[in-house]
């Protein structure tokens, strides 16, 4: 019997990496069945969905998850350094990866497990996990970094990190336009992500693992060649990065366990017109307060568009926590908004993004714009409306609507704050119905539209044999099998 390579994947622990992780693994199973691989789970305190998504999913032949939990009461003294937890946290996992790969895996002879004769080929890390290299390097493999962002993010990340060793940069309060690698046009400072405004405690640790990206022997990128040329080019012609593979679209799978609620949804937007539903959903961290609700309701309202809207309700002031479907919507909505707008409109709490993304009826996207939603957005042929939240969703907006053409704003420097210090910052009624109305005008002629269309046709061609995708895989997978040889 042939022996198989097995990689170890050590997600964050967060869902959106979590599940990209897993969608990322069920892709490079599917094209070779030399490999298996083993997923570990580090179990965060706020959960954030992972557990229940985890249940959901269906039993795979050559993909197992493994638990290498912590002592909750360890987590609970890292928590008292809130600039340092994820990192620290990570950094506590460190002994548990290492026993589970000696006790499971050996690099050096094939050993016997549930998947039958294997070696370990390496370890797959997401960007935040970078200290797990060494534990590969204790195991004699390589590391390679699974980058769940742009490949402008990777970039504009690189920037920074050689900027940061040769002067202290400030633009916490700059207005200055920026040349930056990845990109074409200047770019704003006021929509630089957190650590690339001033250097922190926390910006810190990110660019010293970014340093860390070099010592891997590649990086695997949520993107194809047609979407980001510009950028992915910068960072070859750098020569500044291990090489990268960029594989295409992860897409997330929907939530098994909630088929009645994606069958409500889709048998309304069955009966709507093709591309006359305006979209609206934020993320698993996406929810507003009351007063903003309320503009964001005006603006369909008065839009006259047809809409689907995902509505959350906060978590509570100063925790960090999934928001929830609220019990009555009604509550925070408009009076008499939910009666004057039936049969055009409909608000529901969870949506499956991907199944609404897919259907025919939806015609435009307002998104937060991480980088998941904004792949499978453009995957699916569907404009978006960018109002980025947090972390590097002000870049992917930037990227969207400056140098792809791909989105318009909605306003691209509006932060989040989710610890409730600062006065709410409300994005008004007129600016919401303002994108939307530049997006749902001409129909099929609007020029973004025209843009995201051939762009899904490019996007499909990037996985077909031959393509650019397809290709960045098989020479990403003939990369891990060498390791065994």
């Amino acid at each position: 019997m042939e022996t198989k390579a097995e990689l170890v994947f050590i997600p964050s622990p967060g869902l959106g990496h979590v599940a990209s992780a897993v969608e990322f693994a069920k892709l490079v199973l599917a094209t070779n069945e030399r490999l298996c691989i083993s997923l570990l789970i580090m179990k965060h305190p706020a959960d954030f969905g992972v557990q229940s998504y985890l249940q959901s999913l269906p039993s795979l032949s050559r993909l197992r998850f493994i638990d290498v939990s912590i002592d909750p009461k360890l987590v609970v003294e890292l928590l008292s350094n809130k600039d340092k937890f994820l990192y620290d946290f990570i950094d506590g996992h460190k002994q548990k990866v290492s026993e589970f790969v000696t006790n499971n895996i050996t690099s050096n002879n094939s050993s016997s497990s549930q998947f039958g004769s294997t070696r370990l080929a390496g370890f797959v890390l997401d960007m935040f996990c970078i200290s797990m290299i060494d534990v590969a390097n204790e195991f004699c493999v390589p590391s390679y970094i699974f980058f769940t962002s742009a490949a402008a993010f990777l970039a504009l990340s690189f920037h920074f990190e050689a900027l940061r060793s040769t002067s202290k940069f400030d633009y916490s309060q700059s207005d200055e336009e920026l040349s930056i690698l990845g990109f074409k046009n200047p770019y704003p400072a006021k929509v630089l992500p957190k650590p690339a405004k001033t250097i922190t405690p926390s910006s810190s640790l990110y660019y010293d693992g970014i340093r860390r990206f070099r010592e891997t022997k590649g990086i695997v990128i949520n993107t194809f060649a047609e979407l980001e040329p510009f950028a992915l080019q910068s960072l070859s012609d750098a020569k500044i990065a291990p090489p990268v593979y960029p594989i295409h679209a992860v897409f997330n799978s929907d939530d098994n366990d909630k088929k009645q609620e994606t069958e409500s949804i889709v048998e309304w937007l069955d009966d709507q017109p093709n591309s006359s539903v305006v979209f609206l959903c934020f993320g698993t961290m996406g929810s507003f307060e009351p007063e903003q609700v309320k503009e964001i309701a005006i603006a369909l309202e008065h839009s006259g568009h047809r809409f689907l809207w995902s509505l959350r309700r906060p978590p509570p002031k100063g925790k960090i926590e999934m928001p929830s479907n609220y019990d009555n919507s009604e509550e925070v909505l408009p009076e008499g908004f939910l009666e004057r707008t039936k049969g055009i409109g409909k608000v529901v709490g969870w949506a499956p993004q991907v199944t609404v993304l897919s259907h025919p009826a939806v015609g435009v996207f307002v998104s937060h714009c991480g980088w998941n939603s904004t792949m499978e957005s453009v995957c699916c042929g569907v404009p978006i409306a960018a109002w980025p939240l947090y972390a590097e969703q002000h870049m992917n907006a930037f990227l969207l609507v400056k140098e792809l053409g791909l989105a318009v704003e909605i306003r691209m420097d509006y932060v989040k704050d989710f610890e409730g210090k600062n006065p709410v910052d409300i994005v008004s009624a007129e600016e919401i119905e303002g994108a939307i109305q530049k997006l749902m005008a001409n129909g099929e002629e609007n020029e973004v539209r025209k843009r995201v269309k051939e762009m899904r046709e490019k996007s499909r061609k990037a996985m077909e044999e031959g393509g650019s995708s397809y290709t960045s895989l098989r020479l990403l997978i003939e990369d891990f099998i060498s390791n065994i040889s």
